[in-house]
């Protein structure tokens, strides 16, 4: 069976006259009633009913006839979608995103991309940073939202580019205010208060460079941390300081999770900075890519 078939088929349908459906297709007749005859012996049955004077679809043809429509405009379809596949306007985007993401560039980047590019399928993956660097390398995600690697340390084969710096607030206990076991000042939380209580935290080997600046801040002012408990996901680490088990340094667009027990703090003088980025590999070539980057430099550019 051949697409050519398949239009010959659809033009007789069309018509049901195989002379006026002949001069459509730009052929005579007697090929056209052979291709057909030829059709429906490979099908295993009659598409028309033909007497000397009429011409007609029989109930198979009639049945047939829809499905093969749909058949002829996909494939009508096919060099249009080939072009925006070729110009990553359809496709599919595999995106890798650390929790801390999730407030503040994932719904900004996946929105304006999903607007501009609707065609294209996004996968998300959340994964911390150490974990999206290995899929980057394996090539199984296009692109992955990390912070920023410490002294630009990425694996050769990978490159990066910042989106957002933002400083860390405290996320603490709203009890530790009511019952005055802190005192923030008009200024946000004093750097003694901090380093006096228990700390939760992203454990080092999967954020290294989040930790290290959460470690920086502590030896800034001569102290270490009181570690209460690890935590993987941004989520949980929230959960764990609305039960009191510390406080936390996190992004300031954690102000946007809000959660009953938790009070966002402001830290007075020099908070630290956190950096977040894109990382892809250098040869990637697929084109949805390209679209993903030149909607990133957009909001680089715009007031996050």
């Amino acid at each position: 069976m051949e697409i050519r078939q398949l239009r010959q088929f659809a033009a007789v349908a069309d018509t049901l006259h195989f002379g006026r459906a002949a001069q459509r297709l730009n052929m005579t007749q007697p090929p056209l009633s052979q291709s057909i005859q030829a059709l429906e012996r490979e099908l295993g049955s009659a598409l028309f009913i033909r007497t000397k004077r009429s011409v007609s679809l029989s109930p198979f043809g009639i049945a047939w006839l829809a499905h093969v429509r749909v058949a002829l405009a996909g494939v009508d379809a096919l060099p249009e979608t080939a072009h925006r596949l070729i110009t990553g306007t359809a496709g599919r985007l595999s995106l890798s995103f650390v929790s801390t993401a999730d407030y503040s560039l994932l719904p900004l980047l996946v929105r304006h991309f999903s607007t501009l590019y609707p065609e294209v399928e996004i996968t998300l993956t959340e994964a911390t940073s150490d974990v999206q660097i290995t899929l980057l390398q394996e090539g199984s995600a296009h692109a992955g939202i990390i912070i920023a690697p410490k002294d630009e340390a990425l694996p050769a084969v990978l490159t990066y580019r910042r989106l957002l710096r933002e400083k860390l607030v405290a996320a603490v206990p709203e009890d530790w205010i009511t019952t005055g076991r802190l005192f923030p000042g008009a200024h946000g939380l004093a750097p003694q208060q901090v380093i006096e209580a228990p700390l939760i935290i992203f454990p080092q080997p999967m954020a290294p460079s989040f930790y290290d600046l959460v470690l920086g801040y502590y030896r800034a002012h001569g102290a270490e941390p009181r570690i209460a408990q690890p935590a993987i996901q941004m989520q949980t680490i929230i959960s764990l300081v609305s039960a009191g088990l510390g406080l936390a340094l996190v992004p300031a667009s954690l102000r946007h999770l809000a959660r009953t027990g938790v009070r966002y703090l402001d830290l007075q003088g020099d908070a630290p900075v956190l950096e977040t980025g894109l990382a892809w590999r250098r040869d990637e070539t697929a084109p949805v890519l390209a679209r993903l980057l030149d909607v990133a430099a957009d909001i680089q550019h715009s007031s996050l």
